[in-house]
């Protein structure tokens, strides 16, 4: 059986409360959904900041200092940008992990490169390094979509759960 969004979001945020951090978001392809599945679960104020829907590359320049030449070479839609993505969260506001999503949902704009599908996830914190992971979530853009939210989800929950409380 696979757990909900809703519970998944749920549990990351007990996490973080037991550790007494605080996280923020930068979205892309899911357009405010991981902002809405956190924001679902009843006290969410207590340890999530604030969220950032950077659909465009000039958002993600203008919101979280993505560099205009990281997007010039690698695209909106890679390891690179993503990693730009959460650590700019994380010099935007006072949190202390951030996560960021950017990818293709589709229908369109894939490539042979960078097929529908493909998201980058990445995860910042203020005290370990930056993790990014890229996966080719299979199905249309709303199975694209929450598939990246859940992996989203279950990736700030793991690291969380090795987080050290302040």
């Amino acid at each position: 059986m696979t757990i909900s969004l809703f519970h998944l979001a749920e549990k990351a945020g007990l996490a973080l409360q037991e550790r007494n951090l605080s996280c923020a978001a930068a979205e892309s392809c899911t357009g405010g959904g991981l902002s809405y599945w956190i924001t679902s679960v009843p006290g969410s104020s207590e340890w999530f900041e604030r969220s950032f829907v950077t659909y465009s590359n000039q958002a993600k320049i203008d919101m979280l200092g993505v560099n205009p030449e990281t997007l010039a070479n690698f695209g909106a839609v890679s390891e690179q940008t993503a990693r730009e993505m959460a650590e700019g969260v994380l010099r935007k506001t006072p949190a202390d992990i951030s996560i960021a999503i950017t990818g293709i949902a589709g229908p369109a704009g894939g490539s042979m490169k960078k097929p529908v599908g493909t998201v980058w996830i990445a995860i910042a914190s203020r005290h370990s390094s930056t993790h990014v992971q890229g996966t080719l979530f299979p199905g249309d853009r709303a199975a694209i979509r929450e598939g990246a939210i859940r992996v989203a989800l279950q990736k700030l929950l793991d690291i969380v759960s090795m987080a050290v409380s302040k």
